[in-house]
């Protein structure tokens, strides 16, 4: 990690505690001007490393080799990267050791650019950026906020807790997702009764938004049709909110031909009302306790047995199936109605799994009848294990 000389050098200590704490080796190297705005003690401290900035070790007369450094590291992050920083780069200027160690590094190298509204929109500035990645570097663009200066505008360092957002999906990337247009299914539907009331299922969101986060991680193109939720989108993911599951019939068919992938683990509702109040239906005041309210139903749209059937050459389909009982037959049957390539078993039988928990326990079925167990865990590692499965088929 290489820190220039910049008032959003305060920020890189945040940056160093949150590489660490996901299990990352953290180098840092410091330019002489970034002392003057935090010092190498806080960031040998955090990062359990010493902080180098000169070629050579005063004492010592010992080398810091910068060719080594760039042989070391997976990644370099430069953060934040000043003008002056950005400028050396681009040009080969090589008069530090953070320089030094750019021009020799193997790996990927992000920049963070950090400076004032009209020197991160000067020409100089916008060519020097271009150039850097023109040689296949990475830059973590600057935000739009207030700045050091009291202008309000872009230049403003990003937030550390994206920085590390960009550097895990840099890692997680898989080529034989780059470009895949995945198309997922989230979350309940809500099936009117009247403008007040309506039917539902307890149905979080939280599988169905983990399996969308891993597949944009993985380096998809992933869209997102989901029901009624309170959780955040997952960064990079196309979201169309729905909320019946007639809506969700007619967005999930608008994207399905030109998916590659299909993943429907939304909870739609089986049936809706017939009919629809459109005044709230009042509470009867007869005490008496005797007067019932009946909804007649229908029967809704099977979005995945549907488009299941539409599927093409080469597509792949992932159903869910959330069971009580007899769960292995119910799974396998739905996995030849639908026409599915795998189905996703959970049981509300197993503690820890199933609706609004954050973990999971699942069997992935095949078409051949195949098993894969899997034990209790995060939606998170069941996403992962999911993408692995169908990974596997590709």
């Amino acid at each position: 990690m290489g820190i220039s000389g910049s008032i959003a050098a305060y920020k890189s200590a945040l940056l160093v505690r949150l590489l660490v704490k996901e299990e990352a080796e953290v180098k840092v190297i410091m330019t002489e001007s970034a002392k003057d705005f935090i010092t190498p003690l806080t960031l040998s401290t955090l990062s359990k490393n010493p902080v180098l900035s000169s070629f050579t070790k005063v004492d010592s007369g010992e080398w810091n080799n910068h060719i080594e450094l760039g042989l070391w590291a997976d990644v370099m992050i430069i953060a934040p990267a000043s003008a002056n920083t950005l400028a050396k780069c681009a040009n080969g200027i090589c008069d530090n050791l953070l320089i030094a160690t750019y021009l020799s590094a193997k790996c990927s190298v992000f920049f963070a650019p950090a400076m004032d509204l009209d020197m991160y929109k000067h020409p100089s500035t916008i060519e020097n950026l271009f150039k850097l990645t023109s040689y296949g570097n990475y830059v973590v663009n600057a935000e739009f906020g207030e700045l050091a200066s009291g202008l309000v505008g872009e230049g403003r360092l990003a937030e550390p807790e994206q920085i590390v957002y960009e550097l895990t999906r840099h890692f997680s990337k898989m080529i034989i997702f780059e470009g895949k247009k995945v198309l997922i299914t989230a979350g309940p539907t809500q099936e009117p009764i009247d403008p007040v009331r309506f039917i539902s299922n307890h149905s979080s969101g939280k599988m169905g938004f983990a399996i969308a986060e891993a597949f944009e991680m993985a380096g998809a193109d992933v869209t997102l049709v989901s029901g009624p939720v309170s959780i955040a989108s997952p960064k990079g993911v196309k979201v169309e909110k729905v909320q019946s599951a007639r809506q969700m019939f007619e967005a999930t068919a608008k994207y399905f031909a030109e998916s590659d992938i299909v993943v429907f683990s939304a909870a739609v509702a089986d049936y809706t009302p017939l009919h629809v109040a459109d005044k709230k239906i009042k509470k009867n005041e007869d005490v008496s306790g005797g007067v019932q309210i009946n909804i007649e139903l229908t029967k809704t749209t099977d979005i995945a047995a549907t488009l299941g059937h539409q599927k093409k050459s080469g597509q792949i389909i992932v159903g869910f199936a959330l069971e009580t009982d007899n769960e292995f037959e119910n799974a396998k049957g739905k996995l030849g109605r639908k026409n599915f390539d795998f189905i996703v078993l959970n049981s509300l039988q197993d503690i820890g799994a199933g609706f609004r928990y954050d973990t999971n326990k699942i069997k992935i079925i095949n078409y051949e009848g195949k098993i894969y167990d899997f034990d209790l865990k995060t939606k998170k590692e069941v996403a992962q294990d999911i993408l692995a499965t169908i990974k596997h088929k590709l």
